[in-house]
């Protein structure tokens, strides 16, 4: 009886994390980093993913205890997730209850009937899109958006799936007036990275924020002198390379399906930052954006009266 009992509350416990995971952009982006922590680390991410309100009202000191751990693995752990330290992370972890997104979807299934299939799809998206939007820091964003329009050259990174999100970027930037390309070639993407100069900006697009290639060619553009801006995981190494890092979790797993989800959040990250940049750039802008969609209508068969 003891057993049955021990069970059904650990069932309890991994029910509520992971409905709290799905709630919270940070809480995924925890689970999706467990993996990778250190064992003693791995244990601190455990409780905060079973336990996260509790953690809010303990110090450092009581969560160590708490965990049986030292005070700087503990630290270690909030840095892991790019913080710059625990007061900075169980901050973070407050606004993340308090906005957190009530999900009532659920993964689509093997067995599921085809009508569930897409309101299950349309539910998941919905909710991770207002999950990003509320943890998008207004900061970054402005830093991202005055670094875009002052550009002398934009560059686009993204390879596999990211690769269709900063070729949709480098549409959107070019009709700026600003001299805006896309490498999804790796090999490309680190030769072009080598020329940039100071006043030069990348747009550096990944899911995971791992790929070694587009690290290594973020790297070497500012060593270069250009400025980075990252649409990427929270806390990965991407991230961390950053200039200035545009943080995007999504609770999805790319190893059973292609990254849905998570490329339409970087595709509305991308809408973002272009109005912030139509919006500073000012009426010089409209001019010459309606040139263009003049060009357009000349392309178009007109509608002939009745």
């Amino acid at each position: 009886m003891k057993v049955d009992s021990a069970t059904a509350a650990a069932e309890e416990v991994r029910v509520e994390s992971a409905a709290l995971v799905q709630q919270s952009s940070l809480l995924a982006r925890i689970a999706a980093t467990v993996a990778e922590l250190r064992k003693s680390e791995r244990a601190v991410a455990e409780l905060v993913l079973a336990r996260p309100s509790e953690v809010l009202h303990l110090s450092i000191a009581e969560l160590a205890q708490r965990v049986g751990v030292s005070q700087p693995t503990v630290a270690r752990f909030a840095a892991a997730l790019g913080f710059s330290g625990y007061k900075e992370f169980k901050l973070r972890l407050a606004q993340s209850l308090a906005s957190g997104v009530p999900f009532v979807h659920q993964d689509v299934g093997p067995d599921d009937a085809l009508e569930l299939v897409a309101p299950k799809v349309f539910d998941r998206t919905i909710g991770a899109l207002i999950n990003v939007r509320n943890h998008l820091d207004p900061a970054q964003l402005s830093r991202a958006v005055k670094i875009l329009a002052k550009a002398r050259r934009i560059e686009c990174y993204g390879v596999g799936n990211s690769g269709i999100v900063a070729l949709d970027a480098q549409h959107k930037l070019f009709r700026f007036g600003v001299p805006a390309v896309s490498y999804t070639d790796t090999h490309t993407m680190a030769m072009a990275a080598t020329v940039l100069k100071r006043g030069d900006a990348v747009v550096a697009i990944s899911a995971s924020g791992r790929t070694t290639d587009m690290l290594g060619s973020v790297e070497i553009a500012l060593e270069s002198g250009a400025e980075v801006i990252a649409i990427t995981a929270g806390g990965s190494p991407l991230a961390k390379l950053a200039s200035v890092p545009l943080y995007a979790d999504v609770p999805e797993d790319p190893e059973i399906y292609a990254p849905m989800i998570s490329r339409l959040a970087h595709l509305a990250i991308i809408d973002v930052l272009c109005v912030g940049v139509a919006l500073t750039m000012g009426p010089a802008l409209v001019k010459r954006l309606e040139r263009a969609k003049q060009t357009l209508r000349d392309k178009r068969i007109h509608q002939l009266e009745s």
